[in-house]
Order: C-alpha cells, then sequence, then structure tokens
C-alpha cells in the first residue's frame, strides 16, 4: 500500500506540455501481431528458484509514450538497471523533469517535479495512483531486453528466423516493432517496443535511443 507523504495534489499542471507526441503514430500502434507471421508460440512455466536469473544491467535512454481512455503523455526517460536497484527519470517533451522512480530492495520510492516523495511495496500500484498508469518495472527489466521474467508463467511468438515477435505476460502483451544492434550484445536488442495491458486500454511505446549493458 502505498503512503502519500504530501496531500497537496501532485498532478495539477504535470501533464501541461505533455500532449505533445513525440513518438509518430503513437496512436496507430497494431494492437496484434498478424497470424501468418508467427511461426512458432513457446510456452514457459515459471522457474524454480535455482532458475531464476536476475535481469543483465543496463543503462539506457529513450522515448516514452503513453495512451489510454483518460490521457496521453509523451516524452523521454533514462534507466539505469543493477540486480540491486532501478532508477527512472521521466522527463516532459521540453526536458523538464517529470518523476524519478527509484527502486530496491526494501520499497519503490517516486519523487515528483514537486519534490514530494511517495513509497509503497508495488511499483505498479504506485505510479498508476500519482501518474495515472501503470509502469511495470519487475517485467520489464527483463522484457526491455527481449527476454521473459523467470518469475511467472509467459508466451513467446517467433517468426520463421526464430526472431521474437510477442511476449504475453502477467496481464501484459509486448510486441517488438524493431531491433537494433549494439557492440554490448552479439544478439541484436529490442529498439522499437509496443506494451498493451488490460484489453488494449492501456498502451505503452518504448524507443531506445543508446543502449548500454554491462
Amino acid at each position: 500500500m502505498w503512503l502519500r507523504i504530501n496531500q497537496r495534489n501532485i498532478l495539477s499542471g504535470i501533464l501541461i506540455g505533455c500532449l505533445i507526441i513525440l513518438l509518430h503514430g503513437c496512436k496507430t500502434i497494431p494492437t496484434v501481431t498478424p497470424s501468418d507471421a508467427v511461426a512458432t508460440t513457446v510456452l514457459f512455466d515459471p522457474a524454480t528458484s535455482a532458475q531464476k536469473t536476475p535481469a543483465y544491467d543496463f543503462n539506457i535512454l529513450g522515448r516514452i509514450a503513453i495512451q489510454d481512455e483518460k490521457q496521453s503523455f509523451s516524452g523521454s526517460f533514462r534507466w539505469a538497471h543493477f540486480a540491486a536497484n532501478d532508477e527512472i527519470l521521466l522527463f516532459t517533451p521540453l526536458g523538464q523533469a517529470v518523476a524519478e522512480i527509484t527502486r530496491d530492495a526494501e520499497e519503490v520510492r517516486l519523487i515528483t517535479s514537486k519534490m514530494e516523495g511517495y513509497y509503497a511495496n508495488d511499483v505498479e500500484a504506485l505510479t498508476e495512483q500519482i501518474l495515472g498508469w501503470r509502469l511495470p518495472l519487475d517485467g520489464l527489466r527483463y522484457w526491455i531486453q527481449g527476454l521473459h521474467s523467470p518469475l511467472t508463467a509467459a508466451e513467446k511468438d517467433l517468426d520463421r528466423q526464430n526472431q521474437l515477435l510477442t511476449i504475453r505476460q502477467d496481464g501484459w502483451h509486448i510486441h517488438y516493432n524493431s531491433f537494433t544492434q549494439t557492440s554490448f550484445s552479439t544478439a541484436p536488442l529490442p529498439k522499437n517496443i509496443s506494451l498493451f495491458f488490460e484489453n488494449q486500454k492501456l498502451k505503452i511505446r518504448l524507443i531506445v535511443d543508446n543502449w548500454k549493458v554491462n
């Protein structure tokens, strides 16, 4: 359960100026992978404790767009992920800070542009309450790298070249629109991904402009 430190309304003004869509075509994100593109669907059960491999460390810069029935938001982000913690910074299209989200073994913290702090154990519930949309951080640290989380059951769709098309996990559908080759990985890493949640009422698009994997 999240704890509110400052009871003032923090959302007023945060989204002003944020309705400029940086990601061209955000409102026309394809909602399904064409059935004839899928050659193989692979099912994964939750891994045992010994098999639960942590996500690789990374540091990325990119752009983000969120759309649901009530709001649209676009901007940029910086995400540093390590085994013990995460730090995500969200910015408006004009480069103004929207929120800082940090996670460690004890809790999740969200600091707004007005320096108001909120704490919780569940990052999805916290971001939905404060920002108005869910950030699936537990799964996204894997999905952003083209991996499924070992914590829960998952499905993967592959094309005829065994290229990843879609991951379905924890109520989320993650569609991989493009990949990029980097010097940090022998395999291409996701460049452009689209996430859908709960009958696609919430849509998130992420474009990674700069990859660094440790």
